[in-house]
């Protein structure tokens, strides 16, 4: 049986206090615009629930589903939408809302898919970024924090649906023994 260890990267702390950075950098270029935050599912649901409450003014919420991962821990090189928006977002000012970016594949493509939806606006923003795993080009306007290329759980990130609860970003790391 494997032995789970989990090493705090960033801790609660520094999730907020980046979390309030990054609503105020996007305040900056968006001023005071009704925003529609699309929030990629399941990952994103702490740090999209966290953002919406630190942006001031008109704020929507709405979510995506899609897949590039199935069960594991590395892409499948596949994107499908499991789920689309509900909200019509032509003509309104969208920010995609992802956990981690880290292939850039999901991202590449949803940015693709929702420009055909003619908003005014859309950018993204991801709490974290993996540039040393990037193999698909994706702009990602507002990123939390740059990681090194390891398995990332906690604050909505997950392995196999488990670890998504925990409170900070942690590298798991696993044993046989």
């Amino acid at each position: 049986m494997a032995q789970v260890q989990i090493d705090v990267l960033l801790t609660e702390d520094q999730l907020r206090t980046r979390t309030r950075e990054l609503a105020a950098d996007i305040r900056a270029t968006l001023a005071d615009e009704p925003l529609v935050l699309i929030g990629v599912l399941k990952g994103c649901v702490p740090f999209i629930g966290d953002l919406a409450r630190e942006l001031s003014g008109d704020v929507a919420i709405d979510y995506v589903q899609v897949s590039s991962y199935g069960d594991g821990k590395t892409s499948t090189g596949v994107f499908q939408l499991k789920k689309d928006h509900d909200i019509n977002i032509e003509g309104r000012h969208v920010v995609v809302v992802e956990d981690i970016v880290d292939s850039g594949l999901t991202l590449a493509r949803l940015r693709e898919l929702l420009a055909t939806r003619r908003p005014a606006s859309l950018t993204a923003v991801a709490m974290l970024s993996k540039p040393d795993a990037r193999s698909h080009e994706s702009r990602v306007e507002h990123v939390g924090f740059e990681i090194p290329n390891v398995f990332v759980v906690g604050y909505g990130l997950d392995h196999a649906e488990s670890y998504r609860n925990l409170p900070f970003v942690g590298v798991l790391r696993e044993s046989h023994g």
